[in-house]
């Protein structure tokens, strides 16, 4: 016998005649667990042709009704019978009571009350009967918290207001108390109303009561609802905290540094649960979710901070299009209906391809401009330059076409360009433009015949008025800064009114086949992780591991959405003996500060793999925000600071005793603190 028991109230369906454990049966229980429910049973039987029983659809429609009865439930346990955002003409003749905020209030007539589903017009009696009603809202400031119960009432004729979801009706007040007075802001609290973004954070207890930031929030909270739901209802995974004070991570981003009281002994704040969640699939748990707090010591931009949260996943006996295939179920699962469906399976191309065609391993697919090679082209001419990059190792000439670019951009524009390629890539660039006749306006087209001219523009399928830049040298270095050039572009035809990445449209694309190991920065004859020390090699690469590192490529996949990157990760390093190879021979690390992870991989860890999706950037491109910082309740500046606490904060030497620290300053802020 089963016993399914409802998350609410006291209902209980007793179900006999079960089938027997043989019945393949998982669709019912997934369904089960989907709606909230308790299995309770006295024998281990599953169920799934029974979804056609009469029973079952009686649960199945219950549990829909009681769903829906949760859904708009906003005014449980709570001192209102409804909110600001949902009374309309079905509620005329009712008595509410309403509690919010005062945000406008006209002449002692009338205000407008506020809270986080929206608007309500409050009339204010004039009748000397409820004169005391009157001077208590007549004498509230603006943005006091009150509590007014009247009658709700059809606007008259000519002052309904379509564009407010409540415009048809107003309340007229009965009682009203104020239950706190406000003081004057340092801005009002309406969304057109300009404010700087250190002035919001700084009062960020405020800016959370505009409409703009409670979507946001809002938003945010039913996304990782429904990525709960999917992964742990429909998928078996189980969510697991890992611990937030941890030790020193060989290669990656700086960390941050935490104390302890043990003379020069230190914790770090991880930049992930890496290693936690591979230690989880060494113990057997076979699914692991997290929604995580990770923290970087490094600078802020719009799409980064310090802190930040990300949907951590691991799987056992996983291959890539496994973890592909999740992935792409949960955000379809999860994407809010407003947004629009999304299509999958989701495109991939390899990092070498992005490279090559967008000059990035995050490509925005929302508009062309694509790389083209056209080495063939001007490995003939007579062009210095030219032929000196044609001819080195890796050498290449390559070129993008700014379709009306002559329309749109200006001598200033160029000049911007040119000198943004100098500066940030120490590469030149030339520009190229079609004239009505078919022929090349540039310095280097005489150098150029007819019939090169014609391939030219032929390979680039340039039309009159199109611009060309090109750029000539080794081929990643021009690929990269053809790149960037290409989104400066579309920023400047953008400012002058065309829509070339349409904010509405979504598309998805996997990077896959990275390198394993690129060469580092400050010394390109070591080798660094392009992902992390634990990605696996390309199962045919494996051999070049021991004689080519550096022409490894990995198991390493990322996801991009509208040109940022909003999750990545990889089939993991399984075998101990392979991983204190990559960290003692090719990373050049001390394996010791790994020794817990190598000597739990020699324990019979299982193939396994994952990845990590950033809420942050995902949430804010489904918002449509300019910033990370608009969907996170208490941001950091660029500074990494919080302005409105004033954190990081200073600690006396006293308070630093007992972690044997002090503090070296700096000369002039030594002597700044002596005087």
């Amino acid at each position: 016998m089963w016993t399914l028991r409802g998350n609410k109230g006291s209902r209980v369906w007793k179900i006999q005649d079960c089938p027997s454990v043989s019945d393949p049966a998982v669709v019912a229980c997934k369904m089960s667990f989907h709606h909230g429910l308790r299995l309770l049973y006295s024998q281990p039987c599953l169920f799934s042709r029974e979804l056609n029983r009469p029973w079952c659809r009686y649960v199945s429609n219950s549990l829909a009704l009681s769903s829906e009865k949760r859904a708009s439930d906003f005014n449980s346990f709570v001192a209102r019978s409804n909110t600001c955002g949902e009374l309309r003409s079905a509620h005329v003749g009712q008595e509410v009571t309403l509690c919010g905020w005062i945000q406008y209030q006209r002449q002692g007539l009338f205000l407008v009350l506020r809270d986080f589903q929206g608007l309500t017009q409050i009339i204010i009696p004039q009748d000397e009967a409820h004169s005391h009603v009157k001077k208590v809202l007549y004498d509230a400031p603006l943005e006091s918290v009150v509590r007014v119960t009247g009658t709700v009432i059809s606007r008259p004729l000519g002052q309904k207001n379509p564009r407010m979801p409540t415009g048809d009706i107003e309340v007229n007040v009965k009682t009203a108390e104020v239950l706190n007075s406000c003081k004057k802001l340092p801005f009002e609290i309406k969304d057109f109303i300009k404010k700087s973004e250190a002035l919001r954070m700084q009062y960020r207890y405020l800016d959370l009561r505009s409409f703009q930031m409670q979507h946001n929030l809002r938003l945010r909270s039913q996304m990782v609802m429904k990525m709960r739901e999917y992964l742990c209802n429909l998928h078996g995974f189980v969510d697991v905290e890992t611990p937030t004070l941890f030790k020193r991570t060989p290669g990656g981003a700086k960390e941050f540094v935490v104390p302890s009281r043990e003379p020069g002994r230190f914790y770090c704040l991880p930049q992930s649960p890496q290693q936690f969640k591979q230690l989880l699939m060494v113990g057997g748990l076979d699914r692991y979710f997290q929604v995580a707090r990770c923290y970087r010591d490094e600078g802020s931009k719009p799409d980064r901070q310090p802190e930040f949260t990300q949907i951590d996943i691991e799987m056992s006996f996983v291959d890539q299009a496994g973890i592909r295939r999740l992935i792409e179920g949960l955000l379809q699962y999860s994407w809010p209906n407003e947004s629009g469906p999304i299509a999958t399976p989701f495109p991939s191309m390899s990092y070498a391809e992005a490279l090559a065609e967008y000059g990035t391993d995050k490509p925005d697919t929302r508009f062309g401009m694509k790389i083209t090679d056209v080495s063939d082209v001007f490995r003939r001419t007579e062009i210095g330059f030219v032929q000196n990059a044609v001819n080195k190792p890796q050498g290449s000439v390559k070129a993008i076409c700014i379709p009306q670019g002559v329309r749109h951009l200006q001598n200033k524009d160029f000049e911007s360009l040119k000198e943004s390629a100098k500066s940030q890539f120490n590469q030149e660039v030339l520009h190229l433009i079609l004239k009505p006749d078919e022929s090349l306006k540039s310095p280097i087209s005489k150098f150029l015949s007819e019939e090169q001219q014609s391939e030219l523009i032929q390979a680039l399928n340039v039309q009159a008025d199109d611009v060309v830049l090109l750029a000539a040298g080794e081929h990643e270095k021009v690929c990269s800064v053809l790149g960037n050039m290409r989104l400066e572009c579309a920023n400047f035809l953008e400012s002058r009114g065309l829509v070339l990445r349409d904010p509405a449209a979504f598309h998805f694309l996997w990077v896959v086949d990275f390198p394993l190991f690129l060469p580092k920065e400050e010394n390109p004859a070591e080798l660094e992780s392009a992902h992390h020390p634990f990605t696996a090699p390309h199962p045919s690469d494996t051999g070049l591991l021991y004689s080519e590192p550096a022409k490894v490529r990995s198991q390493h996949y990322d996801l991009v959405l509208n040109g940022s990157e909003i999750g990545g990760g990889s089939i993991r390093i399984h075998n101990a003996e392979q991983q204190r190879f990559v960290l003692e021979t090719v990373l050049k690390e001390d394996p010791e500060l790994l020794s817990h992870l190598l000597e739990a991989l020699k324990c019979g860890a299982p193939p396994h793999g994952g990845i990590a999706l950033g809420l942050d950037r995902l949430i804010c491109l489904v918002a449509g925000a300019p910033s990370i910082r608009d969907v996170i309740a208490f941001p950091k500046s660029f500074k990494g600071h919080d302005l409105m606490s004033n954190a990081p904060d200073y600690i006396t030497p006293e308070e630093l005793e007992p972690y044997h620290i002090q503090v070296a300053w700096p000369a002039a802020e030594a002597e700044a603190n002596k005087n």
